[in-house]
Formats: C-alpha cells, sequence, structure tokens
C-alpha cells in the first residue's frame, strides 16, 4: 500500500498542497479504471460520462454511447439526490468520467463520489487512452447536457 497523504478534509485549507499532491489525493479514493474495464462496464450497463470541452470533441471524436456532460453541471446532473439528475442514475450506477488524459476526470469523479455515486470512477489515460486501446471511436461531437 503506498503512504498516501490523507484526502483533503476541513484542515485542508490549513496548509498548502501542490496541484500534484491534490490529484494524488483525490486519485487515492478512487478505483480507477483502464479502457478495457472502462468498455466492459458501459457494456455491463455502466455509464460513460465525457466532461471534454464541444470543440475538444468536435476535434477528436468521441465514444460510441458516452454521455458529454458539461463540468459546469456535472455534480448536478449527476446527483442521484437532485431533481435534475440524469434520469434512470442511481447511487448503484456505475460511472466512468473522462477528459483528454485522465487528469480532470479524476477530480471529478472524486467528487462525484462525495456526493452519492459510490461507484464513480475515471478512465486511466482518458479519451487518449481509449484511443491507443484500439476501442471503438466516432468522428463528430453531440451535444452535451447543460
Amino acid at each position: 500500500m503506498r503512504n498516501t497523504p490523507p484526502p483533503c478534509d476541513r484542515t485542508c485549507h490549513d496548509r498548502e498542497v501542490s496541484s500534484a499532491t491534490f490529484l494524488e489525493w483525490a486519485r487515492a479514493e478512487l478505483n480507477r479504471v483502464d479502457p478495457h474495464e472502462a468498455d466492459q462496464l458501459h457494456r455491463d450497463g455502466g455509464l460513460l460520462v465525457d466532461i471534454r470541452p464541444h470543440h475538444t470533441r468536435l476535434a477528436d471524436g468521441e465514444i460510441p454511447g458516452a454521455i458529454a456532460v458539461e463540468r459546469l453541471v456535472l455534480e448536478w446532473r449527476l446527483d442521484p439526490a437532485e431533481p435534475t439528475r440524469l434520469r434512470g442514475l442511481t447511487p448503484d450506477t456505475a460511472v466512468v468520467v473522462f477528459c483528454t488524459d485522465g487528469t480532470a476526470s479524476s477530480l471529478a469523479a472524486r467528487d462525484l463520489k462525495r456526493i452519492g455515486l459510490p461507484y464513480a470512477t475515471d478512465l486511466i489515460g482518458g479519451y487518449r487512452g481509449w484511443v491507443e486501446a484500439g476501442l471503438p471511436t466516432r468522428d463528430g461531437a453531440t451535444e452535451a447536457i447543460t
């Protein structure tokens, strides 16, 4: 087991931490998945959530079956207790968040766990990792849920 600092709690504001440390703390709270594991979770009914900006999805493509959710509204659309949540989402839903390279998605997934999605995680390597694994993609960019 790694010697990892505890996650940021109320005392976190009393000390400064680097962005790398902050990211490490977030990832310590996740059971991150590789592209093939994410694909299997999706085939088993899990939700793939793309938080990349529209212009990035338009340039690079998308994962078929993934839903795009603007990062600004992610917690409100995926909070199982919110009336504005995605239809069918429950606390038992496996949610795999991804960004371009798997950095921002780690922070987002950690936040989703904290609001009531215990099976939220992120995709190791992000969209780039998915592409490198040879998994299917499609051109274009669907409209994001806002």
